[in-house]
């Protein structure tokens, strides 16, 4: 049984492995494990606030602690031109990151249509096998209720002693 507190908390995007749809595990190629960390890492809060973390520590090292208390020996002063170098690069990683990722997202939605709609097809050949089961259980049935029927006529009429009659000997 699943925990759907869990799946609440974190969505349906952090179980997609767990679909017997997707591959996942060994299945996977390397580039397509690297993805899926490298998705899972950047599109994160922590992933972030480190980010912001670095920035900070990046302003305040350069323009407080190295050029003000160590007298202009800062080795990215103020407007920080190797820090926008480095944001640079790092945003030409971070695009080719989300395009991998979003092709890796492809492949897993792609996975799962064709795994849904593979179900669908055996559950649509499932229903049309019941409905020929379910006829003829039907047919069988209205077969069974006639020949009751004319057991039920046949031990009326010929069977049974008219009132006021004795049962006639049992045949011997």
């Amino acid at each position: 049984m699943r925990d759907d507190s869990a799946v609440a908390k974190r969505g349906w995007q952090t179980h997609w492995h767990k679909h017997p749809g997707v591959r996942s595990g060994d299945q996977l190629t390397l580039g397509e494990r690297a993805a899926d960390r490298m998705r899972n890492i950047m599109g994160s809060w922590p992933f972030v606030f480190c980010f912001f973390a670095v920035m900070i520590a990046w302003a305040l090292v350069n323009t407080f602690l190295l050029d003000r208390v160590l007298h202009h020996k800062a080795f990215d002063p103020y407007p920080y031109i190797l820090l926008n170098l480095f944001l640079s690069m790092l945003a030409g990683v971070q695009a080719a990151a989300l395009l991998i990722a979003a092709k890796r997202s492809d492949t897993i939605a792609s996975e799962i249509a064709i795994h849904t709609e593979k179900n669908t097809d055996d559950l649509k050949d499932l229903l049309k096998e019941n409905t020929g089961l379910t006829l003829q259980v039907k047919k069988n049935t209205d077969l069974l209720e006639e020949v009751h029927r004319q057991v039920a006529g046949l031990s009326f009429e010929g069977g049974r002693p008219a009132a006021g009659e004795d049962a006639p000997p049992p045949p011997s």
